[in-house]
């Protein structure tokens, strides 16, 4: 159960804490949320971002612990508008840790805002995590998310790896979103 919890709002990840090369945001403020406000993209077509994203970096989590490499997530529409969720990764030892869970959208005028829960105790979800994309590729190549009080935060792509363009446009998106400079780190993607 706590595994599943470490996978709470998306891909699970590595234990690597190299600062992603060339992602680098301004510091926060001590103002409440760094006096920046985390911004969703203005649309997402929930269609297009269903299916598989690879967790190229994240901010460090204490339920991601056990994840060292090869991190994705899996997205499925559900008829009845919700999204399945499936989180994998490898840990250290090379076995699999995969959770389940569900999202659904609270900003239904965008798609961009989402809460994740994968804790199911008998049917009920008592736990459900911020999930806001705040940074999308106009093809759907790669995705910036985060939450309202940047605790969580991921780089997401459908590749493995993203080239340098894409990650100073990512850059940019994070800094204009008040992260701390280095909070994010890269995950460890096998080729």
């Amino acid at each position: 159960m706590n595994q599943r919890l470490g996978l709470l709002v998306m891909p699970l990840l590595v234990a690597v804490t190299l600062p992603l090369p060339g992602v680098h945001a301004a510091p926060q403020a001590d103002t409440p949320n760094g006096g920046v406000a985390v911004a969703p993209v203005s649309r997402v077509d929930l269609a297009r971002y269903a299916g598989i994203w690879h967790e190229i970096a994240k901010i460090p989590n204490r339920f991601q612990k056990q994840c060292a490499r090869d991190t994705l997530a899996q997205y499925t529409l559900r008829p009845d508008g919700r999204i399945d969720v499936v989180n994998q990764c490898l840990k250290r030892n090379g076995s699999v840790d995969q959770a389940k869970g569900i999202a659904k959208v609270v900003d239904a005028a965008t798609g961009a805002k989402l809460k994740v829960s994968l804790v199911s105790l008998l049917g009920w979800r008592p736990f459900w995590g911020d999930y806001w994309i705040v940074g999308l590729d106009p093809n759907y190549r790669w995705a910036v998310v985060g939450a309202p009080n940047r605790k969580y935060g991921w780089i997401l792509a459908r590749s493995k790896t993203l080239d340098a363009n894409s990650l100073e446009t990512i850059s940019a998106i994070i800094e204009r979103n008040g992260y701390q400079r280095g909070s994010f780190q890269m995950d460890g993607q096998a080729p």
